[in-house]
């Protein structure tokens, strides 16, 4: 690997350090609704988002919820002594991304066969500060 690479490579590990996140793989939920419910909380204050999902009827929204409480728990273990209620966490970025897809077949009419594809599909929940966003933005 040549040096201009590894340096690359070695300055967003070290921005991935900084960053507070959780990765859910192979969800079995299509990601056209999982996506329905990450657009309800994209952009949401922590506590208030764990609220939306707690009371949605969706089923994909248990699934997002736990992930949530994961990203909060990420969070913690890097900024021990600092309460989640004055830290202004909110989730700057989600992402729903198509997963493995499992093909089975069904039995159609006159013989045939109809194609059924199972899919799942990848979260990522990235959370920051706002007190964080707004002295970037002095800078």
């Amino acid at each position: 690997m040549g040096a201009r690479k590894r340096l690359a490579a070695e300055k967003r590990k070290e921005e991935k350090k900084k960053q507070y996140f959780a990765v859910l793989r192979n969800c079995p939920t299509s990601p056209r609704k999982m996506r329905l419910v990450a657009d309800m909380v994209r952009g949401m204050e922590v506590n208030r988002a764990l609220d939306v999902l707690k009371y949605s009827s969706k089923e994909a929204s248990r699934k997002v919820e736990k992930l949530l409480l994961s990203a909060i728990s990420n969070w913690q273990a890097k900024n021990e002594g600092v309460r989640l209620e004055e830290s202004q966490l909110y989730i700057s970025r989600i992402n729903v991304d198509s997963g493995r897809m499992l093909k089975r077949l069904r039995p159609a009419p006159q013989g045939r066969a109809h194609r059924i594809r199972k899919r799942s599909n990848h979260v990522t929940i990235y959370l920051d500060n706002k007190v964080n966003i707004e002295e970037k933005l002095e800078q």
